[in-house]
C-alpha cells in the first residue's frame, strides 16, 4: 500500500517475430546502436526500418560500419525530410525498399537475413554482420489497462504535472512520453513527478 504511485515503466523495442532474431539479441542482433555501434567497425550491417530512428541509428552506425544496409517494407521512407537527404547522400549507406525480414541467419553469429520482396515475392539473402532493429516502440503499459487513461498506442495520459487520471497516480519517461525518448528528458519528468507525489 502507498499513498502516492510514480510509474516509470519505458518502452519495450517491437521485435520482427522472425526466426533467429531472439537466439541472436546480443550476438548480432541489437536494438541501439549507440550500444553496440562499436563492435561492428568495418563491418556490414542490416538496419529494419524507414522512421526517423532507423535512420538516424543508421546514420550513427556509418561512424564505425563498412557498409549500412536499410531494409523498409514500403517503397518511401517515413522519416523527416532531413534525415532522408543526410541518409540518401551518406555513400556508406544503402536502401533496398518494398522488403521485409523473414529470417535472420547464422551459427554463433549473425550471417545475414533472409528477405522477401512484398510486390514480387522473391526471397534473397542478404550477408551481414549485425541487424538493427527500429521498427517502432511499444509502451510497457498492459498492467495498467483499465486501470488508467491511455492514449491509442498504449501510452499513460498525463498533464503537464505529470497527473494521471487517477489520483495520487503519476508517470514519467518514456511510458508517457512517445516523442522525445531522451534520458534528460524522462529525468526531469521524474523529478517533476517526485514533487507532484511528495506534494499530494
Amino acid at each position: 500500500h502507498a499513498r502516492s504511485l510514480i510509474i516509470c515503466t519505458g518502452t519495450s523495442a517491437r521485435r520482427l517475430g522472425v526466426p533467429g532474431e531472439q537466439r541472436f539479441i546480443g550476438r548480432g542482433v541489437s536494438f541501439c546502436a549507440t550500444c553496440d555501434g562499436y563492435f561492428y567497425k568495418d563491418k556490414t550491417v542490416v538496419v529494419v526500418g524507414g522512421g526517423d530512428s532507423a535512420l538516424d541509428e543508421g546514420l550513427y552506425l556509418t561512424r564505425f560500419a563498412k557498409e549500412v544496409i536499410i531494409v523498409h517494407r514500403r517503397d518511401k521512407l517515413r522519416a523527416n525530410a532531413l534525415l532522408q537527404s543526410r541518409a540518401r547522400s551518406n555513400e556508406k549507406i544503402r536502401f533496398v525498399y518494398d522488403t521485409v525480414v523473414e529470417e535472420i541467419l547464422g551459427e554463433n553469429s549473425v550471417t545475414g537475413v533472409r528477405v522477401r520482396n512484398v510486390v514480387t515475392e522473391e526471397e534473397n539473402v542478404i550477408p551481414c554482420d549485425g541487424v538493427f532493429v527500429y521498427i517502432g516502440l511499444i509502451p510497457n503499459t498492459q498492467l495498467f489497462k483499465g486501470q488508467l487513461e491511455l492514449t491509442s498506442d498504449g501510452y499513460i495520459v498525463t498533464d503537464k504535472r505529470q497527473r494521471t487520471s487517477v489520483p495520487g497516480v503519476y508517470a514519467a519517461g518514456d511510458v508517457q512520453d512517445p516523442w522525445f525518448r531522451q534520458v534528460v528528458v524522462a529525468a526531469g519528468a521524474g523529478a517533476a513527478a517526485a514533487i507532484e507525489a511528495e506534494r499530494f
